[in-house]
């Protein structure tokens, strides 16, 4: 497996009924796909999150159901988990965990703030009692290196906790049968399923402008220059989308620009965003830089465009500079990722104008794009009977595509 796809393991948690309630999410790499070959549980679980806020994103990864993800101590105590959104992720505790009052005081700020908490391959133990009166839903049994036999009393101990019994590595129905009578109520294990290997398209991340947003939003810096940083990569304005229509679930608005999603996502949000992607180590290799280029050259060619004269006329009066850009942007994300434009579009819950113009060539907008397309297709004579529609010289637009050269040279990515 190369380096050139996400990847992330998922495995089905099912009731009694034998229903999937949730997934449990786990850290793949593409040296090991089969299974988890973990050097750093905190930069594994940076990675499961960063993928699941930004390269998958929720409902890809989880439809209707909740996803669960393993948190060591540092993970447990790091603001990063405020970017999960509480409905739909919970938080498995390490067994490598120590309780302490300080991980006490997190569990009850976690569970206040509405997130659901698993033990993880847990073995029955008084020091835990506060967790288990309240603070806990969910204990996990890994039935290899604890066999039923060995469970009984255990079992008898928490039942008096308002806990749900989860058994886990389930290898058979023999073995389901007999964790039922014994009052487990969640299942997972190979009887079931194995972990499925999710996998997508890499997208092209430059740390370095990670690193530069990390500097700009410690700096405190404006919205303006936070905003020119995203609009010098399509990858990152596409994780960006995915991020706020991961984390905004409950408000739904339809995104018209980066520097609206920008306000959705808010700075404190971004700021966590930015240092998980950091930890996450979210690096690719081998794509065409020269799609890349284009991309940019494209969008700041629509914003440029979209601000001509006259408006006098009622044609381009609704194409925004800011929609342009997007527009321009997302238009290439087929070309440069191998991903469906139409998945793209229904994912990031975009705004009517952006959705007609990319799909169907619809709109101001839309006529926007058709134009630039001409020109880069040089396909100038239908270029110039449009540009006569629109009342635009070719003089005018030609300025405005070396406008769009000039911007993209002085990035210096």
């Amino acid at each position: 497996m190369s380096n050139s796809s996400y990847l992330m393991g998922r495995q089905p948690i099912l009731n009694g009924l034998e229903e999937v309630v949730g997934y449990e999410l786990l850290f793949r790499s593409p040296q090991s796909t089969s299974s988890a070959v973990i050097l750093d549980s905190f930069q594994a679980t940076s990675s499961v999150i960063f993928n699941v806020l930004s390269n998958f994103g929720i409902g890809e990864i989880l439809g209707e159901h909740r996803g669960y993800i393993n948190v060591d101590a540092d993970m447990l105590m790091n603001e990063s988990l405020d970017l999960l959104p509480r409905g739909v992720i919970g938080l498995e505790l390490l067994e490598s965990v120590r309780i302490t009052p300080e991980i006490t005081d997190r569990c009850r700020q976690l569970k206040e703030e509405g997130f659901v908490l698993a033990l993880d391959d847990h073995r029955f133990n008084p020091e835990y009692e506060e967790l288990y009166s309240g603070l806990i839903d969910i204990v996990k049994f890994d039935l290899i290196a604890t066999p039923l036999d060995e469970l009984y009393q255990e079992i008898e101990q928490l039942r008096h906790f308002p806990v749900k019994l989860l058994a886990e590595k389930v290898d058979s129905r023999h073995v389901y049968l007999r964790c039922r009578r014994m009052g487990f109520e969640l299942f997972q294990g190979y009887f079931f399923a194995r972990p499925s290997l999710m996998q997508k398209s890499r997208m092209e991340n430059s740390s370095g402008t990670f690193l530069r947003l990390m500097q700009q939003l410690s700096n405190n810096a404006e919205i303006d220059e936070i905003e020119e940083t995203f609009k010098q990569s399509p990858a990152l304005t596409y994780k960006l989308l995915l991020l706020v229509n991961s984390v905004s679930l409950s408000t739904r608005e339809k995104i018209r620009t980066v520097r609206h999603a920008i306000t959705q996502i808010g700075f404190a949000h971004l700021n966590r965003w930015v240092q998980l992607a950091i930890f996450a180590d979210d690096s690719g290799t081998g794509l065409n830089g020269a799609l890349l280029d284009m991309a940019a050259v494209r969008a700041a060619f629509m914003e440029e465009l979209s601000r001509l004269e006259p408006r006098s006329s009622r044609l381009l009066r609704h194409a925004h500079p800011d929609q342009a850009f997007m527009v321009g942007t997302l238009s290439m994300l087929k070309d440069i990722y191998d991903v469906d434009l139409k998945q793209i579009v229904l994912q990031l819950n975009l705004s009517d104008e952006i959705q007609d113009a990319l799909l169907s060539r619809e709109g101001d907008l839309g006529t926007l794009l058709c134009l630039v397309e001409m020109m880069e297709l040089l396909e100038l004579d239908e270029a110039a009977e449009a540009l006569e529609k629109l009342g635009i010289t070719i003089e005018s637009v030609i300025a405005c595509q070396k406008k769009a050269y000039s911007w993209r040279s002085k990035l210096g990515l």
